[in-house]
This record gives structure tokens, sequence and C-alpha cells, in this order.
């Protein structure tokens, strides 16, 4: 399984219409052919960012729903007049993903990005897994994932907030009760952190 995140810059003032663009284009066939993860838009971090995660079973199999989903009705949408810029990476599920989380986890969710040293990804995984059932007890957890494509070493997970004043509680409550950061794991070279919400559309709410 890889996953791919799309991160779409939309010049200001842009977002109703792309939101009431994708509307449209994904419920005219779009989803028939491959699932979407999660569609989200910046509230804090960079502004007018969109960012879409889709799950693929193989690169090849991306590859073909790519080209079997070109041209047919309402995709692509037609929003390129609204983006500054886009960008992909593709990602690797951590083993300890619950694959079939969806729905009503947020409505806030903070993406958050690592990077580490050459080589210390086997080392996250081993410590993250160790910790991520107390740790998800706590709120919930989205995922994690790896690059082996691209920038490599990146580290990117995924948390859902009902409130912002409950990812405070908790990231505070994780720290005094010695739940999180994972015990022994290496430590991040970069970190950067956004703070989405769900499109109407999104499978995430």
């Amino acid at each position: 399984m890889i996953y791919e995140f799309r991160t779409y810059d939309l010049f200001p003032g842009n977002m109703p219409k792309y939101e009431a663009s994708l509307t449209d284009s994904l419920s005219a066939g779009r989803l028939d052919h491959s699932d979407l993860f999660a569609y989200f838009y910046t509230e804090f971090g960079p502004l007018n960012q969109a960012l879409h995660i889709w799950p693929y079973e193989s690169l090849d199999a991306r590859q073909a729903i790519r080209e079997e989903t070109t041209g047919i009705t309402g995709w692509p949408p037609a929003t390129g007049a609204m983006l500054d810029g886009q960008a992909a990476d593709i990602y690797f599920p951590a083993p300890f993903n619950d694959e079939s989380i969806t729905g009503a986890q947020g409505p806030f969710y903070e993406l958050r990005t690592y990077t580490y040293a050459t080589g210390e990804t086997p080392a996250v995984i081993d410590t993250w897994g160790k910790a991520i059932d107390e740790r998800r007890k706590m709120s919930p957890f989205i995922g994690a994932w790896y690059t082996e494509l691209g920038g490599l070493n990146k580290w990117a997970h995924l948390w859902g907030y009902s409130s912002l004043e409950q990812r405070a509680e908790v990231r505070k409550e994780a720290v005094a009760k010695s739940v999180w950061p994972p015990k022994g794991a290496p430590k991040p070279r970069t970190q950067d952190s956004k703070l989405y919400m769900p499109f109407s559309f999104s499978p995430l709410k």
C-alpha cells in the first residue's frame, strides 16, 4: 500500500470556488475508480493550501488509475487557474496503522512532518510501534507514513482532535504521563506542523 499526499497552493480567495469545483468533480465518477482517504484545507500554518491523500495498492496501480481517470467526466477538475503551485509525496504506511480509520475523527487534524538522519526510520517505526497503543487512547491516531521516494527520511503523522483545547490538553497530558513522545525514539532533525480542517466531501470529517 502507498499513500500519495498532494498539496496544492491556491491563490487567496479561491477556497470556496475550489471546494465547489471538487464537490462536483468527485461526485461525477472519480471515486468509482479508487478511494479517497482525506481532503483538507489549512487552518493554521501556510494558508490557502489544500491537501488530498489518496491510497493505492502500489505504484503501478496508481499509474493505471491515473491513466484511466484522465478525461472522465469532471476529472481532472477545472481548478488550474486557481493554483499557484502543486507538490506530491509518496509515502508508505507504518505497520501499526489502522487502515480502516475514517469518518468523524476531527474536525481538527494536525499533520506533523519530521525528517530524521539517514537510516533512522526503522528505529522510529520500532519505538513508535511500542508506544502508539497508549497514545491513541488519548485522541484519534489517523496514521504515520514514511518516504521511500522523493524527499527521503521524512516521517508524517496525522492526529484528530475535537477542538484546539482538546489538542492542548492531550499533548500536555501525554507528556505528564510519559506516554508520549515515544521513549528511546530518535530525535528528528526538522519538524513541521500544519493544522487542517476537512472539506465537506472528505471521508475524514
